[in-house]
């Protein structure tokens, strides 16, 4: 699936009857009857994602209006949407909006990982017993955050 990004207006348009937007200096800015009410990074997809959601939810905007100023998909707004009111800002920002990207392993959970690397357990048993893909373990080892034990030949 190909990511579609949002098209940023340089000059102020407006996203439905209440709700205005512009792109200034890498900033996008949010206008609700002149005043502005939010903004984020140009590139700040997350955050793109969960203003236009919060916008439909309050009943400022509407999915089509998001998807006819930004030239995106409806099948994305609608997924946007949804993740919002089901999980609120958490869905965007919070510790599980990584979605697929390797865990932080840190602290008490590296030393036990670590411990049974050392030991010559296998990568395999170790995000079994941990509840971590094994990707995530061999993230951490490629980026040197943990280190594996050489085998003799």
């Amino acid at each position: 699936m190909q990511l579609q990004l949002p098209l940023f207006p340089k000059e102020a348009t407006m996203v439905s009857e209440f709700l205005g937007v512009y792109e200034k200096d890498g900033h996008v800015q949010y206008i609700v009857n002149g005043l502005p009410v939010d903004s984020h990074r140009s590139g700040d997809h997350n955050s793109f994602r969960f203003t236009t959601s919060k916008f439909i939810e309050q009943g400022l905007c509407r999915k089509a209006d998001v998807e006819r100023c930004f030239q995106v998909t409806p099948d994305s707004v609608a997924r946007w949407h949804k993740k919002y009111v089901r999980e609120g800002g958490d869905g965007f920002f919070g510790h599980d909006a990584r979605q697929g990207k390797a865990h932080k392993i840190i602290g008490e959970k590296r030393q036990r990982i670590q411990s049974k690397l050392d030991k010559g357990q296998s990568v395999n048993s170790i995000a079994k017993e941990e509840g971590l893909r094994e990707s995530a373990i061999r993230y951490a080892i490629s980026v040197g955050h943990l280190k594996k034990k050489k085998v003799p030949q």
